[in-house]
């Protein structure tokens, strides 16, 4: 999955596979989702956004299911 920097004081980067129909959000905390069925053009307009926060906030993040990837906060050792 190719990573695209974006400028934005919510996310860091986002990624899309099209053949999964994922998009991939790392956000500027360190935690990365993904979310699935996003088409493509939903992908596309994220990153040509005026406002990438708001976009992903208004038409993303409130209509596809999402999943936490990773998260730099959670320790993996026990």
């Amino acid at each position: 999955m190719d990573l695209h920097q974006v400028n934005s004081s919510v996310l860091a980067a986002a990624g899309y596979d099209p053949d999964r129909r994922v998009l991939e959000a790392r956000f500027c905390s360190g935690r990365i989702y993904h979310y699935f069925e996003v088409p493509e053009n939903v992908f596309q307009k994220l990153l040509r956004a005026k406002s990438v926060g708001q976009y992903f906030n208004r038409s993303v993040k409130p209509h596809y299911r999402a999943e936490l990837v990773y998260d730099p906060n959670r320790s993996t050792r026990r």
